[in-house]
């Protein structure tokens, strides 16, 4: 598994696969080839049919400057290895320096077909254990605890780095919170998170200012992705407003320290890993389950290691989280990151806390690996048809009609 580096990033909204992704790309081509004059660039799959929402072409176009730039949606081609597949051509003075096939897999990560210089896409494996089952027994042999386990892959230094991107997941919690108005895209959806923080003392019952502040948070991140403000891939734009938004509430109220949650984010993105490893977080790959699926499991398991929870705990909170996300769909209305996907977010971000109090209590009676439901959730993201992963062609994306 890779280092989670390639899991959590800080980049632009609305989507880490048609976003992030295709920017990596020409960043990267424009390294290698400085002397290019000019870009094609032809998307596939769910990158043409959900682009122009998704913003993919103004991302292209503005990372190109100022080289001319060509965007192309090739919507009938098939896409072989991936739904997310884009073709950069680099050309010099008319001439084709490289035509370079592009999969953009999830979470902003790239891999470039056939790639045999420069910087490695992706970069090499660092973690030598790859399935929760595994990893569970090492860290029982040397009696640590999951943090520790990715301490010993990656070094102390990445325990800085997730201190940077703790930081940057609070700031966009704030920018959320101060912003009101209508969402880019053409839906005139109404940012609603700085009304749902405002509405938490309204009812006295904890209950009911529990949900309002987690919502809240998870709506203000979500927002905030949705009209391209910069969030944390966690593990994709999608699905960005489920980690920031349980750990800010459990600090908030339960006063946990930075030094704490940034090891629960380690846990959590271990968590992320072992999906990305042996499923998928791509909404074009296995639907909306691989994104906030994904995102719960690894809420849950951040918040059960904030709790000092045991390894059987942890895992029954990351499997029980993922376990109720099964089959769930992607399908955008309008392309958008909007609807359904915003309020899902904060759906999934409060079932992450009902999986941890399910954890503290019925671990020792779980049936179900965390493996086992990370092999089936990809199974069953094979399963949906293309109309229901990441490609606005059915479900919501089709049914729904505009209020006049």
């Amino acid at each position: 598994m890779q280092t989670l580096r390639e899991l959590y990033k800080i980049g632009r909204g609305p989507s880490s696969s048609h976003t992030i992704g295709p920017e990596r790309a020409i960043k990267l081509m424009k390294e290698r080839f400085p002397e290019a004059d000019r870009i094609k660039v032809t998307l596939y799959g769910s990158l043409a049919m959900t682009g122009k929402g998704h913003g993919t072409d103004n991302v292209i176009l503005k990372t190109a400057a100022p080289l001319e730039c060509e965007v192309a949606f090739d919507t009938v081609s098939a896409c072989p290895v991936h739904p997310n597949t884009l073709d950069v051509e680099m050309f010099k003075a008319g001439k084709l320096l490289i035509k370079q096939r592009v999969y953009s897999v999830g979470g902003g990560t790239i891999i470039l077909e056939g790639d045999s210089g420069g910087e490695k896409y992706p970069p090499d494996d660092i973690y030598p254990l790859t399935t929760f089952t595994a990893i569970a027994a090492y860290c029982k042999s040397k009696n640590i605890r999951l943090w520790q386990y990715v301490e010993e892959c990656e070094g102390k230094d990445i325990f800085y780095y997730l201190g940077k991107i703790w930081d940057r997941m609070k700031v966009t919690i704030h920018e959320g919170l101060t912003c009101s108005g209508i969402l880019p895209g053409g839906l005139e959806t109404e940012r609603r998170a700085q009304y749902l923080y405002h509405q938490r003392h309204i009812d006295e019952s904890a209950q009911t200012r529990e949900n309002r502040l987690v919502c809240s948070y998870a709506f203000a991140t979500s927002e905030q992705n949705a009209s391209g403000g910069i969030i944390v891939t966690a593990p994709t734009c999608g699905a960005c407003g489920v980690v920031p938004a349980v750990l800010k509430y459990m600090q908030e109220t339960r006063g946990f320290s930075d030094g704490e949650i940034v090891k629960a984010l380690a846990v959590g993105g271990l968590i992320g890993n072992i999906i990305k490893q042996n499923a998928s977080i791509s909404g074009a790959e296995c639907g909306c389950q691989a994104e906030i699926g994904t995102a719960c499991s690894m809420a849950a398991a951040a918040l059960a290691e904030l709790f000092e929870m045991g390894l059987d705990q942890i895992e029954y909170a990351a499997e029980v989280a993922m376990e109720h996300h099964l089959g769930l769909t992607c399908d955008p209305i309008g392309g958008l990151v909007q609807i359904p996907c915003i309020e899902r977010n904060a759906v999934a971000a409060m079932r992450a806390i009902n999986a941890l109090s399910l954890a503290d209590f019925l671990a020792d009676s779980r049936k179900i690996s965390f493996d086992t439901v990370v092999e089936t959730m990809y199974a069953t993201g094979k399963d949906l048809l293309g109309n229901y992963r990441e490609t606005a062609s059915g479900g919501l994306a089709t049914h729904y009609r505009k209020r006049t």
